[in-house]
């Protein structure tokens, strides 16, 4: 048998006819940038969320980076963030003109460990960035409380955590602003790169809006100098389709992520996701931590030999990649982070995954530590 790690044909092919509708009524309408497909997504996105507003723009890179911006925030500033995420969390900050302060994470939910943050605070930190890691929420209203302690602003990472919660809340919500990316292999995935902004801040709406669209709220009335950052038509069409199907589909990732915890429950030599109480989960990926060090690579290549797909995120912490050296951090300055990048594994995770092949996956495992 073999197992992707993930089949994004499998799930098209559930949803065809409706694609290939929307697809086609786009071209035809030749609605490709901006107009009546994006401000439906848009609309369709705020209201299934639960806030005021949305804001289409290109990626979930882009997402960060126009709300720092737009925050006032730049040269001279710092923004704290978590030592393990995708390079788009930091890099943003930097781009900005601010410095990204890390924060090492907490061993059991992987996301940033909210106990360290108020020692890294200094009169030039301006903002928090945490990740809702993996589908788990970061404990976010720990987090809202120490930004208002300071006076900070807070941004939401949601790239990989559509519809995640805590306390009945859903991440995104909580500070001034969640960023999304609908980049193809996420829980609400585009056929291209895309990206949103939400936010309950009318100001703050309009000054997102109009940077990523060259400055300009209306067609060569440039108030400012922005960037070109829009949704195009063809994505924000093929997202509305997708949308009445989210809900559903993590569902259903929830349902997989039980049945891998229940299937690898006595498997001695790994650790299993846990979901924090009070919170939902939407298992973006599901991971597994090796208890012993050099094993993780050896059960990855076991796998790949018995046609299992897996992935690892990530491989290096972010305070240790090149691009950050000139911040002068040692790997011991950030154990668990430095730690776990050598004994993650991400498992096959997607809505369509079938018990048969999560069977197998867990099968291989077991037999692999046995």
């Amino acid at each position: 048998m073999n197992v992707p790690f993930v089949d994004l044909k499998l799930q098209y092919l559930s949803i065809k006819d409706d694609i290939d509708s929307m697809i086609f009524e786009v071209i035809n309408n030749t609605a490709f940038i901006g107009g009546k497909y994006v401000r439906e997504f848009e609309e369709k996105f705020k209201n299934t969320y639960g806030v005021k507003h949305c804001v289409g723009l290109a990626n979930g890179t882009d997402a960060i980076y126009v709300s720092l911006k737009m925050m006032g925030i730049g040269t001279g500033d710092e923004v704290i963030t978590v030592a393990n995420s995708w390079i788009s969390t930091s890099e943003t900050i930097s781009q900005a003109g601010a410095t990204p302060v890390f924060v090492d994470i907490d061993p059991a939910t992987y996301t940033i460990d909210y106990k360290q943050i108020e020692d890294k605070i200094t009169s030039k930190t301006k903002a928090i960035i945490p990740v809702h890691l993996y589908g788990q929420a970061a404990h976010i209203d720990e987090i809202k409380k120490i930004c208002d302690r300071h006076n900070l602003r807070l941004i939401e990472d949601c790239a990989q955590s559509h519809f995640s919660e805590e306390n009945g809340q859903r991440v995104g919500t909580i500070g001034d602003v969640g960023t999304f990316s609908f980049y193809p292999g996420k829980n609400l995935g585009a056929y291209g790169d895309a990206g949103c902004v939400i936010t309950n801040d009318d100001d703050l709406e309009r000054k997102i809006r109009m940077y990523a669209n060259h400055g300009a709220l209306k067609k060569h009335h440039h108030d400012i100098e922005g960037i070109n950052s829009r949704l195009d038509g063809l994505q924000a069409g093929i997202l509305s389709v997708k949308l009445d199907h989210i809900i559903n589909w993590t569902e259903k990732r929830i349902k997989n992520a039980n049945l891998y915890n229940e299937y690898l429950a006595n498997c001695k030599g790994i650790s299993l996701p846990i979901t924090r109480k009070n919170t939902k989960h939407s298992f973006h990926l599901y991971v597994i931590r090796c208890s012993e060090n050099g094993v993780r690579d050896k059960l990855r290549d076991y796998l790949k030999r018995n046609g299992i797909d897996s992935a690892i995120h990530y491989p290096t912490a972010l305070p240790n990649l090149p691009a950050y050296s000139y911040l002068g951090h040692q790997s011991s300055d950030f154990p668990i982070a430095t730690e776990f990048q050598d004994s993650i594994l991400s498992l096959p995770m997607y809505p369509e995954l079938s018990i048969e092949e999560i069977k197998y996956v867990c099968k291989a495992i077991s037999s692999f530590f046995k």
